[in-house]
């Protein structure tokens, strides 16, 4: 089961904080608030979901995230589509092109990401896209432009982050460039998990979509041992549910 989660920035502090998540249960999709969505400054709950300890059921993809998948009546759909890396099969299942879009528009302040799942070989493996790109001089972004799938990409700790204490580069090998960010809401994760086993951990190019927004340009892929009793978000209290889960 693909579980998303719901990030929200407050607009005082510019912090993104985990206040829901999404994911399908039974044949439906189902939506539930997190403790994010108490601690969160001035926030207000989304459209008719205004229970905070709801839980909410539907048949087809909630508007507040169906409005962030590009359709695919439009003519610029098979082109989106290619850059998220995803499989055929997935071409009509929102969640997985939402996990790794981000389900971003514009200035809008809701960010999506995907909790991480074992995958067939029982390992830790994401996809994402590179983030921060927009922030980097033009030499970063053509080197970032030259990169070919496989290639290796080293994480990096960037120790003085006001904004992220467990802040991750990415960057190349030789010639060295920073090319982008780990996403803000693995790293603590990501951390934990090269501190265990720093040799273990890759990141490698899955693609570079030139002409695509840099937002999806740099597509990655990490793969490290789950270790175990490792569970991922375990120390972020933001994400438990307000509502008990079916089943549990």
């Amino acid at each position: 089961m693909q579980t998303i989660f719901v990030a929200w920035q407050q607009p005082s502090s510019r912090e993104w904080i985990p206040v829901g998540r999404l994911d399908r249960y039974r044949g439906e999709f189902r939506f539930m608030y997190t403790r994010g969505a108490k601690r969160a400054e001035n926030f207000r709950p989304f459209g008719r979901m205004d229970n905070l300890h709801g839980t909410y059921y539907s048949s087809v993809l909630f508007p507040l995230f169906a409005n962030r998948v590009l359709t695919r009546s439009r003519p610029e759909f098979s082109r989106y589509f290619d850059w998220t890396g995803l499989p055929d099969y997935s071409i009509d299942d929102p969640l997985p092109i939402l996990a790794v879009t981000g389900g971003l528009r514009g200035t809008d302040p809701i960010e999506l990401f995907a909790l991480p799942q074992r995958d067939t070989s029982g390992r830790f493996a994401i996809d994402f896209f590179a983030r921060g790109m927009s922030h980097f001089a033009p030499p970063n972004v053509e080197a970032a432009n030259a990169l070919k799938p496989g290639s290796k990409l080293f994480v990096m700790r960037d120790l003085q982050n006001e904004h992220d204490q467990y802040a991750l580069c990415l960057r190349t090998n030789d010639p060295s460039y920073l090319v982008g960010y780990c996403p803000k809401y693995y790293t603590q994760d990501i951390c934990k998990l090269l501190a265990l086993n720093p040799k273990g951990l890759t990141v490698t190019v899955k693609q570079v979509n030139v002409g695509a927004p840099l937002t999806m340009r740099l597509l990655c892929a990490l793969d490290a041992p789950w270790h175990e009793g490792f569970e991922p978000f375990s120390e972020n209290e933001d994400m438990q549910s307000l509502a008990t889960l079916d089943g549990q």
